[in-house]
């Protein structure tokens, strides 16, 4: 789902930038872009395998994430107020613990985040350079663009990020999530 989200996103500027010779009919197309209709078309010029293109740079990227976030939020939940009972942090230390949380780990990931959607571009515009991996496209970005390149979108990230598990911790706390799961 990752890989198709970036080719969406990706349409209208692959369209307007790719050169007309020899780029893929994913951006060359006049109707609209759907998430089916790129399944289909990747299926067709990568095969499966083309679905999976940056699977390793996402793994990367989410192990990273949780081995930052969730230590980093049991730590600040622990160290704010308690309910009466003494054993549970009160409800907005939770929030404040997790949007923090959230928002720490996702900046400090955004460079994998950025290396992750460099190589799952499919279409390239003409001087684009091409990844052959993740080193490969760490070094390339490094040597092109800097070391800001790495933090393109990190503020937009942690703005989304960090609110996002900040609910969902308070959806835990809430029970609500429990909840849900016992009517199935």
């Amino acid at each position: 789902m990752e890989l198709l989200k970036i080719q969406l996103q990706d349409a209208g500027r692959s369209k307007a930038t790719l050169a007309s010779d020899g780029s893929s009919a994913i951006a060359t197309q006049t109707r609209p872009l759907t998430a089916t209709a790129l399944t289909m078309q990747l299926l067709k010029e990568k095969g499966i395998v083309g679905l999976y293109k940056g699977s390793c740079a996402t793994l990367l990227r989410d192990i990273t994430f949780s081995a930052i976030y969730f230590p980093l939020f049991a730590h600040l939940n622990a160290l704010g107020k308690r309910r009466n009972s003494g054993d549970t942090a009160v409800f907005y230390v939770t929030l404040g613990a997790g949007i923090v949380a959230g928002g720490t780990s996702s900046f400090l990931v955004t460079p994998l985040d950025v290396v992750k959607t460099r190589l799952q571009l499919i279409n390239h515009g003409k001087g684009e350079d091409r990844y052959k991996g993740i080193a490969d496209c760490f070094v390339k970005l490094f040597k092109s663009e800097g070391v800001f390149a790495f933090y393109k979108g990190g503020f937009c990230r942690v703005m989304v990020v960090a609110p996002l598990f900040g609910i969902a911790q308070v959806v835990y706390y809430l029970g609500i999530g429990e909840k849900v799961v016992s009517y199935f």
